[in-house]
C-alpha cells in the first residue's frame, strides 16, 4: 500500500495490482471516508489497482491547503480529484462511488469525459424526493443552529433506518465524528447546487458507461434511479435484496461480485 502525504492534495491510499494496468478510483459520500470501502479493496485489488481518497476535510484529507472561497461547489471537489489523478499520471480510471459521491463522480465525468472509463454509482443521488427535499432544507435552516454531529445522525437514521443498516450508520457517523463543525457547514452548503445540478445530469446521456448498484430498501433514492436507468442505454441498475443505502457496506460480497464483474467487462488491459 502507497499513502500520500503531500498536505497540497488531498490524501490518498493506492493499492497496486502485479500486472493489470486498469485503476479503480474510490469516491467517499460527505461526512464518510475512504475507511468506508474496507469491505472492497481485497477483492478489488485481486483484479485492479486500486486507489482511495479522502475528500477535502474528511477522513486524512483535514490538513490539505485552504480553498481560497468560504464555499465549497461540486466543480471544485472534482477538480480535486483529478488533481490526484495528474499527480499519479493517471490518465483514465473506472470509478466506484458512494452516496454524494456519486455527484461528484457524475460532475468529473461531464468536464473531463476521457478521464472516465466506466462509472458505478452506488446509493446515487440523481434526484430528491419530497423527504430528501425536507431533509435538505431544514438541514440549510439549522445548521448554524444545531450541533453538527446531532444534525448528522438526524439524517442517518431516516436514511438509513432499519436495524439492518445499523453497521452502515453506525460506521458513518463514526467517520462523522472526525469532521469539524465549520467543515460540516461548507460541505451541507452544497445543498443548494444539488438540485439544478442533478436536474442536467438526468437530461442528458454519459458516454460512459455506468452501473447503478441500489439497495432494494433505499426507499428515498432508489424510485428516480429505476426511471433514470430505464432512460439511458448506456446505463444499468441492479437492485441489491434486503440491503438500504449504503450497499458496498451491507452487502459486501453481492456488491464486490456484482461490481467487479461490471468493470471486467469494461476492461481492455
Amino acid at each position: 500500500m502507497i499513502n500520500s502525504s503531500n498536505e497540497q492534495i488531498l490524501h490518498y491510499s493506492i493499492f497496486n495490482h502485479d500486472s493489470s494496468n486498469e485503476w479503480v478510483t474510490f469516491i467517499h459520500g460527505a461526512g464518510g471516508s475512504s475507511a468506508i470501502w474496507f469491505k472492497q479493496i481485497r477483492a478489488f485489488q485481486k483484479h485492479f489497482n486500486v486507489l482511495l481518497i479522502d475528500l477535502r476535510g474528511h477522513g486524512q484529507s483535514k490538513n490539505v491547503r485552504p480553498l481560497k472561497k468560504e464555499k465549497y461547489n461540486f466543480e471544485e471537489i472534482g477538480n480535486e480529484v483529478i488533481e490526484v489523478l495528474e499527480h499519479l499520471k493517471i490518465k483514465c480510471t473506472h470509478f466506484v462511488g458512494i452516496s454524494m459521491g456519486t455527484i461528484v463522480i457524475r460532475d468529473i465525468s461531464e468536464r473531463a469525459t476521457t478521464l472516465v472509463k466506466s462509472m458505478i454509482l452506488a446509493g446515487a443521488t440523481m434526484k430528491l424526493n419530497l423527504r430528501g427535499q425536507f431533509l435538505m432544507r431544514f438541514g440549510q435552516t439549522f445548521k448554524s443552529l444545531i450541533p453538527y454531529l446531532i444534525l448528522y445522525k438526524l439524517f442517518a437514521f431516516i436514511i438509513m433506518p432499519k436495524k439492518s443498516n445499523s453497521e452502515a450508520r453506525n460506521l458513518f457517523i463514526q467517520e462523522a465524528k472526525k469532521l469539524e463543525q465549520t467543515e460540516f457547514k461548507k460541505w451541507f452548503g452544497l445543498v443548494t447546487q444539488v438540485n439544478p445540478l442533478l436536474s442536467s445530469f438526468r437530461k442528458k446521456e454519459t458516454p460512459a458507461k455506468t452501473l447503478y448498484v441500489m439497495g432494494a430498501e433505499d426507499h428515498m433514492f432508489l424510485p428516480s434511479i429505476k426511471k433514470l436507468a430505464m432512460r439511458f442505454s448506456s446505463s444499468e441498475l441492479i437492485v441489491v435484496p434486503n440491503s438500504g443505502h449504503v450497499v458496498n457496506i451491507e452487502k459486501p460480497v453481492e456488491f464486490n461480485e456484482i461490481c467487479i464483474s461490471f468493470l471486467s467487462n469494461n476492461s481492455k488491459d
